[in-house]
C-alpha cells in the first residue's frame, strides 16, 4: 500500500510457502527513524525489524532484503550449537623442586 507521499507502507508477499507481513513502524521515541518490521503466519507473535525504512524503497528490493535477512537467520538456528569445555581452575607449572606427584597403579596380580 503507497500512501500519498508514495512510499510503501505496508504489504505482504508468499515465498517458498511461508506468508510474510511487512510494515514500515516509527519507533515513539522522537527523532528515531522508521524501521521495516515484518512477521510470519505461522502463529507466533515474533516479530522482526531487520533494517531502517527508506524512500527509495520498493516492495521488490525490500522483499529481496527480508527473504535474505529470514533465510540467514534459518542458516543460524540450523547451526550445531557450540559446547564449550567445562570451566576448571588453569594448572600451575611445575616449579624445580616440587615433588613429583605419584600416578595411581592399578591392581596388581602375581602369578
Amino acid at each position: 500500500m503507497r500512501t500519498k507521499d508514495n512510499v510503501i507502507k505496508e504489504f505482504e508477499f508468499v515465498d517458498a510457502g511461508r506468508k510474510f507481513f511487512c510494515s514500515v513502524e516509527t519507533p515513539k521515541q522522537a527523532g528515531m527513524p522508521p524501521w521495516w518490521w515484518f512477521r510470519l503466519e505461522t502463529g507466533e507473535s515474533t516479530r522482526y525489524a531487520p533494517f531502517e525504512a527508506s524512500e527509495k524503497d520498493t516492495k521488490q528490493s525490500v522483499q529481496s532484503r527480508i527473504i535474505a535477512y529470514y533465510e540467514n537467520l534459518l542458516a543460524i538456528a540450523a547451526r550445531p550449537a557450540y559446547q564449550r569445555p567445562a570451566w576448571k581452575k588453569p594448572e600451575r607449572p611445575a616449579q624445580p623442586g616440587d615433588p613429583i606427584p605419584a600416578t595411581p597403579l592399578g591392581p596388581t596380580t602375581s602369578v
